[in-house]
Order: structure tokens, then sequence, then C-alpha cells
């Protein structure tokens, strides 16, 4: 049977869209719990799963290696045989390999576990928001729509610290894999009962090709950033890794180019909705996942705080998320797209800015850390819904998976290559700092330069080497939050020029059969 987005979903009562987004806000909340939760539990992991610094880092990216190599797939699969089949399955998987990564017994089996999380959450993430472009036609709609799920995308990252401080104050370090299976099986049971089924039959077969050379890219890519700390940057490796995605990055190109039906249509990325919507996302969460790397070193090692106060201590992130993402959704509207995003790059690179500039040993929460992470979540908040619809409105309805995949694409290499390259800098200074501080009489200062916990635990209660590790931190946290400011700032840039205003026309095709399907706003 033919099935259609618009013959579904023109009918559907309020009742039901509601019901929809139920659905599709728990999905959401279930795979974006899992990019952070994993961070507080990682002592435990280590000791329990005699896991070195490798095999923890690879647990944690090992979901966004495989969640970035498939996205762009999923999106299309997912566009030509069905969204709902599609959620459903990544659902049902995404919560068997949960629970597979909470029984097992070595670093190595929970890897595994982690890679199969990152292929179903792949599967999972742009079907989400292809229901809501096809559940909400009218701009208005599918903006309060898409900013319900860019609060929920903000609370899921930003609270997965708090929810497993919570459960490992109670539970072993499984449970933070175990809890998210019932979220997934409640998304699942709703998404099966509520969500009506969309696809579109003429899009054509998939890229075999074009699929291969991307996953190849993200893959390499994403591997090469990932080890590039541990082999160096300039080793021959990663120097090697670099060339190889740039040479992949060329093949895809000329192969998308010259292929009648193309996986990805690189023509969309001359639309600078697309272009520069698609490069705010990549940003925002490059520095929202640097910032939580450092930040929650800061409150374990500098200021000795457990993983339930560490999470708790990172709450006005993601409430402030929560609330800059519905005003985004409504905003964006009326006052465009390239003022609300701009101003959510400058409030976020200030909040950077300022943290480079007060950060202290003991530097007050509430008066001034508190502030400073919600105007950084509430510029967060400000880019990620409208720059998401942005990119949603380039395509029509039917391609929506398409459009979706390429933004859930960006984020998730950006949250990679951000504790890959803000860890870095971090650890570069660190390094220096330490080595040309008092550790370097003790004999042990290449030990120490080489982990933050080493150092902090061989300073003891000597108070000059702890003032030296204490030292040395603080200058590499300044300095990463000034690499991660700038960034903004160049964005907010950038921005300037090439976001839509509110005048703004969509020329591409795609673009204009999405806009003839929301009559009731202006764009």
């Amino acid at each position: 049977m033919r099935a259609t987005s618009l013959s579904l979903t023109s009918d559907l009562t309020t009742g039901r869209k509601v019901g929809i987004l139920v659905a599709v806000y728990a999905a959401t909340l279930a795979i974006n719990l899992d990019v952070t939760i994993v961070n507080v539990a990682l002592p435990s992991i280590a000791t329990e799963l005699s896991a070195g610094t490798r095999g923890l880092q690879w647990v944690v990216d090992g979901y966004n290696l495989a969640f970035t190599a498939l996205v762009l797939a999923a999106g299309g699969l997912s566009d030509r045989y069905g969204r709902r089949p599609a959620l459903l399955l990544g659902l049902l998987g995404f919560a068997a390999t949960s629970v597979a990564g909470a029984l097992v017994d070595s670093a190595g089996a929970l890897i595994l576990a982690r890679f199969g999380m990152g292929v179903f959450a792949a599967l999972i993430f742009p079907t989400t928001l292809s229901i809501i472009s096809n559940t909400f036609r009218g701009r208005r709609q599918r903006a309060a729509a898409l900013g319900g799920w860019g609060a929920v995308v903000g609370v899921g990252v930003a609270s997965g610290p708090v929810t497993g401080g919570l459960l490992l104050e109670h539970f072993y370090w499984g449970s933070v894999f175990l809890a998210l299976a019932p979220l997934a099986l409640v998304a699942a049971v709703l998404g099966f009962v509520l969500v009506p089924e969309s696809r579109d039959p003429s899009v054509p077969r998939l890229d075999l090709r074009g699929l291969g050379i991307s996953i190849g890219f993200l893959g390499l890519l994403t591997y090469t950033v990932i080890e590039g700390p541990e082999r160096g940057w300039d080793s021959t490796a990663t120097l090697l890794g670099f060339a190889g995605s740039a040479l992949l990055v060329a093949i895809f190109v000329a192969i998308e180019r010259a292929t009648e039906h193309p996986m990805l249509d690189i023509r969309l990325f001359t639309d600078r909705r697309f272009s520069a919507a698609s490069a705010a996302v990549a940003v925002t969460f490059f520095a929202l996942a640097g910032f939580i790397f450092l930040i929650t070193q800061y409150f374990q090692v500098v200021r000795g705080f457990g993983p339930l106060s560490t999470g708790t201590r990172i709450l006005p992130v993601a409430l402030s998320i929560a609330v800059a993402s519905v005003a985004g959704g409504l905003l964006a509207p009326r006052v465009g797209t390239r003022s609300v995003v701009v101003t959510g790059l400058i409030s976020f690179g200030t909040a950077m800015a300022w943290i480079a500039g007060s950060v202290e040993v003991d530097t007050d929460y509430w008066s001034t850390i508190v502030p400073q992470m919600v105007l950084m979540g509430l510029g967060m908040g400000l880019i990620s819904t409208p720059a998401t619809e942005s990119i949603m409105l380039v395509l029509p309805p039917s391609r929506a998976g398409v459009g979706s995949a390429v933004n859930d694409a960006t984020r998730e290499l950006g949250s990679t290559l951000g504790v890959a390259v803000i860890g870095s800098v971090f650890s570069s200074v660190f390094s220096s700092r330490l080595l040309d501080s008092a550790f370097a009489a003790t004999g042990h200062g290449g030990e120490a330069a080489e982990s933050v916990p080493v150092a902090f635990s061989a300073a003891g209660a000597h108070p000059p080497l702890l003032a030296a590790a204490q030292d040395s931190f603080l200058d590499a946290l300044t300095i990463s939050c000034i690499v991660v400011a700038g960034l903004c700032y160049a964005a907010a840039l950038a921005g300037l020029a090439a976001l839509p205003g509110r005048r703004f026309r969509a020329h591409a095709a795609g673009a204009s059969e999405a806009v003839r399907h929301a009559p009731d706003d202006a764009l």
C-alpha cells in the first residue's frame, strides 16, 4: 500500500499528535541520556572491569563512532522503508543492547555493547525528526514541536551526569545502562500504538557506494580524532588518518555528484540555510561536549565532589537549555533564524569567556558558576532548535529523514570532536604546566602529567604539589575555555553572513515544497 505522509497526518486529532510527540520525545531522551550518563560511571567501570584509560575512552566514544558512521544511511532507509518500523526496530534493539551492556563482565564486551547501542541509536534519531516533520505541517506547529524536541535533546545530554550519579548512589555501575531499557521500551509501545506509518515509496534504492564511502569517511575521521591524543596529532598514523578522510570525502563528493539518485544530494549544501545551520549545530555540540568534559573533572577532581553531587551541579545547564529551546523554536519564525542563532552563539561564547576569566579552586557556585551555566544553556537552546528547523525546511517532509540524518551526523561529529580536540588542548597545557612545576623534582612528573587523577593523588596533602596540580589544571581549563569561546564567536560572525533572516525566501526545489506545506507562516 502506498502510504504518503500527507494522507496519514492531515486528519490526525490533537490528542493523537500529542501522543506521537510523547513517543518521539521518550525515544529522543533515551538515546541522548546515553551520550553522557556513562561519564560518571567510568571510575567504577575501571575498577570492576579492569579497564585502562584507552578502554574507558572507547566505552564513551564507541557509541558516538557507530552513531556518526551510520546515521546518514539510517535516515535514507527510514524514508524509503517506513519511519514507524525503523523507530520500533531501533528502540527494541537499543533496549536489548543496553541490557547486554549492563550484564557484561569485561571491558571488551562492554565496548561491543556500546557500539551496538550506537547502531540502533542511529536508526532511531533521524526517524524522530522525520515523524515530527510529517505530523506537524504548519511552520508554527512544527517549530513548537521541534522546540520541545530540542529541549529533550539538551536535557538528555546535560542531565545524563546527574541521572548516572543518582543511580550510582544506590546501585552498581551497570544500572546506568539498565535504566535506559525501560524508557526505550515505553517509547516503543507508544510508537506502536500511536505513530502512523509514513514513507516515501518514490525514494530511490539505497546508494550502496555512497553508503560505504560515507561510513568509511565518518568512521575513519572519528577514529583518527579519538586516537589523536594518544598517538599524537603530528604522528604518522594521525596524519595518514586525516589524509585518508580527506580522500574519502573527495571520492564521496565525486560519486554523489555522478549518481542519478545519491544518498546525499551535495547540492543541498549550496543552500545557506542548510550548510550554515548544519555548521551551527556542529559548533554547539562541540562546545557543549567540551564543556561537560571539563566541568566534570573540575567538580570531581579539583573540588572533590562525588558523582551525584557533580551531576546535580550541572542541572542549571539542562534546565536553561530546555527553556531556551522552546523559546528559540517560537522566536525563529517571528524574528528570523539568523537573529536567534547568532544571539545563542554569542551567549555561549560569552559564558565560556567568563569561565576563563573567573575560574578558581574556590569559585563560588551560586553567584558565579550557576549564572555562567545558565548563560551557556540559554545560548545552546537558542541555537539548536532554529538551526534544526532551518535544516529541515530545505527538504520536503517526504525526505525529512535525510535532513534529520545530516543534522544528527553533524551533532555527533561535533560532540566527538569537542571531547577530542578540547581534551587534547587541555591535556597538552596541563602536562606542560605540571612538568614545569614542583612535580619536576619528584621523579614522578611524567606519570602525573598523563592523568589528572594521578597527579592529584600523587600530590596528596603536600601543599606545594597540590598547588602545582591545581594551578596546572586551572591554566589548562582557562585556555580550553578560551578556545571554545573563540570558536563560538567565529561561528557567530559566519552566521551573520550566512544564516537566513526573517524575510529569507528559499530557492531550492525541496525547500519550496516545504514552504508550500506551511502556508500559515512567512519565512
